[in-house]
């Protein structure tokens, strides 16, 4: 993940004074780094700051700050008309290793630029100066012809020229023109890399890499920016820095899937891989395993290499592999990450059981909150120390500024655009990947477009960021807890735990393990109330689950919790006996101004034989009630137009039972069987403890709401 993070201004540590009011640069002289051979720098910016000073060129120079790749980096706002900065722009150039040129629509304008240039292809002439031109919004062919706005740029200066009544300063300018345009052509010809039609993000990227390529930048890796991370990065930098004896060996940094895990783990060992001996990242751990026949024995490999500096001997048995990395961390200090680990074989094959060198340092990132202290480490009789951190979604701010750097390439919403990022900030709730990528897919489309693609999100079954949650999801060990998240996600989020697990485990699910095990790996959370929360996001991938079993024919799913789904089903009469949970509130649909008769029929259930979860909530329905299937545990029908229970209702199999808001006076009516009207006495126990404070609220919540279906 690639995330913005706050400007960092180092200044330019030795003097200088700011100066010309021509120049076109950001924001005050920035270098950064110290050199480790004869050059200061490893690039110097060439760019119009009129152009590019608040958006593309300020990313970059983060990005190569952030990758500790040195920059100088001039600024036209604080020079003041009159001094001259040429001398200490001639040593900054000089003192850089290459060149990034930002071509601009306005470049040629400046005088400044047009000299950075000259004398920047002067140096990739005479010292090997590397120099990357960016062709950002221009024509290369525009630059290299002297058209356009180049063109415009040159007729003008060769005017001021013209206008000089001094001849030996109209000779100079003469002369001048003469390098500049030569410069220009000759950029223009060297390989540079154009914007046009490019996420800028991913293009900074790639220039980053590029750089580390030709440079041969050494050991550091780009690092991402990040943006709402500030406490978690200072809190692992404090964890990685205590040396004292009861610090731990190991941190996990727990999380939902794309919630900012391997992005706060890669830019800490960016930081601070070079404050140990020897270190080694391993990233991606669970997709690199997943069906692969040598997925453990690569990784092992990695580590082995990383820790030994060279290249090791291959091996072909995963044991032998654990025995030989177990023996290195026991005799090295070692900073060690290990990303997206997902199940304990990985564990005990990276890490083996031996135990860490004094001063080690283990990062391991997962969704599994019990999978780390269950690894053969923790069953030896000295365990590891151990501590956790877990990441939770960004806030509304940083949300914001997250989409719009995606989006927009700045930190807030266009003119136009404030409405639409509103909803796409509310519908991510704080998940980083889903902004980055909703923000990327969004760059340069039109707010109509944005309108569109809001409608079409919860369509969406098979984006980045729900096959991304799927795992956590697939993970889960049994198919008890993947239809307990199955449940909870159609019809139970916000609906009290103790309701629901009463209702779930009549319906032959194991609530009790399974409810852990979906809290353990973050699809799942209880609320202060004691009620079931669920991310947004993580709700919908699991409703997708359901929608995979028949794309195109509701019916033949196992839940329908869309309520114009669930009344075309019933209107039709085509529930058979896959349903096990059905909700339909007509206010919803009352809402959505559909034509046409609400009345339904009680025969549309006949043959719904194992239908245990049933809300009917302001449905008015014909006919007899003892075709209402036998098997119902949870029935729930708030606004019920009769006065009394129907007697004919089969009641036998039900724990819970809800009416509320509805026009019953009795919950005991004419009976001629005297065990029937006992269970129905039972029942109307039950319906009066559902309706306890707590229970009440949560119903009246999920009635009014129309984004849930809930029981």
């Amino acid at each position: 993940m690639v995330v913005l993070s706050e400007l960092v201004n180092p200044k330019l540590s030795e003097g200088s004074s700011s100066s010309s009011s021509t120049h076109g640069h950001s924001s005050s002289i920035r270098g950064h780094g110290s050199s480790i051979d004869r050059h200061r720098y490893d690039i110097f910016l060439s760019f119009r700051g009129l152009d590019t000073r608040l958006n593309f060129t300020n990313y970059l120079y983060e990005a190569l700050i952030e990758a500790n790749i040195n920059t100088f980096l001039v600024d036209e706002e604080e020079i003041e008309t009159g001094e001259d900065l040429k001398p200490e722009l001639e040593t900054a150039i000089k003192a850089s290793r290459g060149s990034i040129i930002v071509l601009s629509e306005n470049y040629a304008t400046s005088t400044w630029c047009l000299d950075e240039l000259e004398l920047i292809l002067e140096q990739r002439m005479t010292s090997n100066h590397i120099v990357i031109p960016i062709f950002y919004c221009v024509e290369p062919t525009h630059v290299r012809k002297h058209k356009g706005s180049f063109g415009d740029a040159m007729a003008k200066h060769k005017r001021t020229m013209e206008a000089e009544t001094d001849v030996n300063k109209r000779s100079q300018w003469a002369q001048k023109m003469d390098r500049w345009n030569k410069a220009l052509t000759e950029v223009a010809n060297l390989k540079g890399i154009d914007v046009k039609g490019r996420f800028e993000t991913k293009f900074i990227e790639e220039i980053v890499k590029d750089i580390y390529r030709r440079l041969h930048v050494s050991l550091r890796s780009a690092q991402p920016f990040l943006i709402g991370m500030d406490n978690h990065s200072n809190f692992v930098t404090s964890w990685l820095k205590d040396g004292s004896s009861h610090t731990t060996d190991i941190l996990t940094i727990l999380g939902m899937g794309g919630i900012g895990k391997t992005s706060l783990a890669k830019y800490v060992y960016g930081l601070h891989c070079r404050d140990f001996p020897t270190s080694s990242y391993i990233e991606d751990i669970s997709r690199r395993c997943d069906g692969k026949f040598n997925g453990l024995l690569d990784l092992q490999k990695q580590i082995c290499n990383d820790l030994l500096k060279t290249n090791s001997i291959q091996i072909h048995d995963v044991s032998i592999y654990t025995s030989k990395i177990e023996n290195l961390l026991a005799r090295k200090r070692v900073f060690l990450v290990l990303d997206d680990i997902d199940s304990l074989d990985q564990l005990d094959a990276l890490l083996g059981s031996k135990g860490f060198h004094p001063g080690s340092k283990i990062i391991i990132t997962t969704k599994d909150t019990w999978l780390t202290e269950s690894c053969a480490l923790f069953k030896t009789k000295v365990k590891p120390k151990h501590a956790k951190h877990i990441l939770e979604g960004l806030n509304w701010i940083e949300s914001e500024q997250l989409l719009c750097f995606h989006a927009f390439m700045c930190k807030h919403p266009k003119d136009g655009y404030e409405e639409v990022s509103d909803k796409l900030v509310k519908y991510c709730q704080g998940h980083p990947l889903a902004l980055e990528v909703l923000g990327k897919s969004l760059h340069n489309r039109d707010v109509a477009y944005w309108e569109g693609c809001i409608e079409g999100l919860k369509k969406e079954t098979d984006s980045r960021v729900n096959n991304i949650l799927r795992m956590s999801f697939h993970s889960l060990p049994s198919n008890n807890d993947k239809e307990l998240f199955k449940h909870i996600a159609c019809f139970f989020v916000g609906i009290d735990r103790y309701v629901t697990q009463t209702i779930l485990n009549a319906c032959d699910i194991n609530t009790r393990a399974g409810i852990t095990n979906l809290i353990d790996r973050f699809l799942l959370s209880i609320g202060w109330n004691n009620e079931f929360e669920m991310h947004q996001l993580v709700q919908e991938m699991g409703r997708s689950e359901v929608k995979k079993e028949s794309f195109d024919k509701p019916w033949k799913r196992s839940r329908l919790w869309c309520h114009k789904e669930s009344f075309k089903v019933l209107k039709q009469k085509q529930g058979k006996g896959n349903i096990v949970g059905l909700a339909l509130d007509m206010r919803m649909l009352e809402k959505e101004k559909l034509s046409g008769s609400f009345e339904l029929n009680t025969d549309a259930l006949s043959k719904m034989d194992n239908l245990m979860l049933l809300q009917l909530n302001y449905v008015h329905m014909n006919g007899s009630y003892e075709k209402f299937p036998d098997e119902l545990k949870g029935l729930f029908m708030h606004g019920f137009c009769l006065k009394s229970i129907p007697s004919d209702l089969p009641m036998e199999n039900l724990v819970a039972l809800d009416m509320s808001y509805s026009n019953i006076e009795s919950f005991v009516g004419s009976y001629s069987n005297p065990q029937r009207l006992q269970k129905r006495k039972k029942s109307a126990g039950i319906c009066n403890s559902l309706q306890q404070k707590r229970w009440t609220k949560h119903l009246q919540t999920a009635s009014t709401n129309c984004k849930k279906s809930v029981f």
